[in-house]
């Protein structure tokens, strides 16, 4: 028996067989074409990307129809097929060097992948995977071959791949794939996406996977540990389809709990909400589980495109979240790009420490028609629906009344063109240690506030969170991040103000009751960890969960704190 480890993205259990999965793979020879064929090596060019147009059509128009969300990923890929940089290049290189096409292809998308690789903002450093499968779709039809993807399986399996790109999975029976497990991908690749939002288990970053399996080889996948169990003894075997098919049993039953309020055993509410970032159908469904937008991440509407987005784009996008959540609040965080999140349609200044430099707020002050645009569609919006403001990026009291009185002014101007506004809060996202610090005088300034802990954790450890070499310092469970959040939410909640966690910890099973014990009765997540954060706040009282809350105060380390909160799982 031998035992792989990776990272779990998606958990659960799995037994079976394993289905080895390569795609269509071919790194073409470096070729030079004879002189005087230049012109046909072009025109096959043509072709092969007409080809490649039409099947990313019809993958658009099947996928459309049943996962929108997903369509839209085959949209942007016809969109790198027509990339102009890229239709620069590869003609260039057949016409006055002579390349063969293949070997273009290959070459000038290798040097776009590595590009995008390089992007230290994981969504976008992700999207290589879009243009190695759009490399991947024009070699396979420059070299005439057909590409099933994971429609042939027969029989559920497990699956085992490099990497699992969208065209691989398109067609792919969820109902047929045990469990997914990939040498490589991170948290936001699209196996770790495609796994969570279908409930497979999933491993990812198993170092040498490919070199250690077989296909039919009987494995064990135990995906809450991060463990592969390759060969197993049988006793391993049925201790684990026992586990198997009590995780599909507790999954069902938690997914009961998606349509019901959320209540602690002392039948105190608290308010589950959902973060959205698209607004597309899917997301939306949630206005039926979800009892407010607790962050809608509007700087989705101007990335991946070479244009901003103009005031009644944003309007007709920020109209029909208000008007599917009716009376309930719809939480819509300001502009937070900058820094890490590049823009294709702004030039933006590179930064040595993007984390800390000119993002978010700063940014929106720095350009202020870009602000004013975004403000104008809020506001007129405001009145079809439960409207809150939130401003990302806020380090101090002189932000706040800075935006306020930017905003109220947009307001007034809007007024005067005869333009009406409905009624709206206005609050901020606390995620700078030093607005957590005076939260008691922030408190008077806003309506409301929502603790980004992700950045919060960030900045507090002074680890980057996206830098893996570092990432033992960036420690979610920290005393520190636990005695600020404590004293945050008691400002806020003194002030009788509203307040909320958008951040990872507002999904987190571990830190639910400790949350709740601080006094938070608001938590915004995923909709993937609605059922289960419901289902946990059922199983404790308001005052079990202050007690909890209090001896993780007593710690001194982020690693007792999780043993506590492990062994004290509720």
């Amino acid at each position: 028996m031998t035992i792989l480890t990776g990272n779990g993205v998606s958990p659960g259990i799995a037994v079976g067989t394993i289905h080895v999965y390569s795609g269509f793979q071919i790194i073409p020879e470096k070729n030079i074409c004879p002189p005087g064929e230049e012109r046909s090596q072009l025109d096959r060019y043509e072709t092969v990307k007409t080809k490649a147009l039409d099947e990313l059509e019809q993958i658009f128009l099947a996928m459309e129809i049943k996962d929108p969300e997903k369509a839209k990923i085959f949209r942007a890929h016809q969109d790198i097929v027509n990339d102009v940089a890229i239709n620069e290049e590869i003609p260039d290189k057949i016409q006055n060097e002579h390349w063969t096409g293949d070997w273009a292809i290959y070459k000038i998308y290798e040097t776009f992948l590595r590009m995008v690789k390089k992007a230290k903002d994981p969504l976008i450093a992700e999207r290589a995977a879009d243009f190695e499968d759009v490399r991947g779709r024009l070699l396979r039809l420059w070299h005439g071959r057909n590409n099933e993807g994971l429609s042939v399986l027969e029989k559920p399996v497990i699956i085992a791949a490099k990497e699992l790109l969208p065209s691989d999975t398109a067609s792919m029976d969820p109902s047929r794939v045990l469990a997914i497990l990939t040498e490589t991908g991170g948290l936001t690749s699209h196996s770790a996406i495609i796994a969570k939002s279908y409930g497979i288990p999933a491993v990812l970053g198993i170092q040498e996977l490919l070199d250690n399996v077989k296909q039919n080889q009987t494995v064990v996948v135990d995906a809450d540990k991060g463990k592969i169990y390759l060969d197993p003894e049988k006793t391993i075997v049925e201790d684990y389809t026992k586990k198997a098919d009590a995780w599909h049993k507790e999954r069902e039953a938690t997914e009961s709990f998606r349509y019901i309020d959320a209540c602690t055993k002392d039948n105190i509410k608290i308010d589950i909400a959902v973060n959205i970032a698209n607004a597309d159908e899917k997301e939306l469904e949630a206005a039926g589980y979800a009892d407010s937008v607790g962050l809608f991440r509007t700087e989705f509407l101007y990335m991946g495109r070479n244009d901003l987005p103009g005031e009644e784009e944003q309007f007709s996008v920020y109209k029909k979240v208000l008007e599917r959540f009716g009376k309930k609040p719809v939480i819509l965080r300001t502009l937070d790009i900058g820094g890490d999140k590049t823009l294709q349609s702004m030039e933006l200044p590179k930064e040595d420490n993007p984390f800390l430099g000119n993002r978010a707020l700063r940014l929106c002050f720095t350009y202020p028609d870009i602000f004013t645009t975004q403000i104008r569609a809020c506001l007129r919006a405001s009145e079809y629906g439960n409207l809150w403001i939130m401003l990302p990026m806020v380090g101090s009291i002189d932000d706040i009344r800075k935006a306020k009185d930017f905003i109220f002014s947009v307001r007034d101007n809007l007024k005067k063109e005869g333009k009406s506004c409905g009624n709206f809060k206005l609050g901020i996202m606390i995620e700078i240690p030093s607005i957590a610090l005076m939260a008691n005088i922030a408190a008077k300034e806003v309506d409301f506030a929502s603790i980004g802990s992700n950045d919060l954790c960030q900045y507090l450890c002074a680890a980057d969170r996206m830098n893996g070499m570092v990432e033992p310092y960036y420690q979610s469970y920290h005393p520190a991040m636990f005695r600020l959040l404590k004293e945050t939410i008691e400002a806020f909640s003194n002030a009788g103000k509203p307040i909320s966690i958008c951040g990872e910890l507002g999904g987190d099973p571990l830190a639910v009751p400790v949350l709740i014990g601080f006094g938070i009765r608001k938590l915004s997540m995923g909709a993937a960890s609605v059922p289960n954060v419901k289902r946990i706040i059922s199983g404790f009282t308001v005052t079990r969960a202050e007690e909890i809350a209090r001896k993780v105060l007593e710690f001194e380390t982020a690693e007792k704190i999780k043993t506590y909160l492990t062994d004290k799982r509720l």
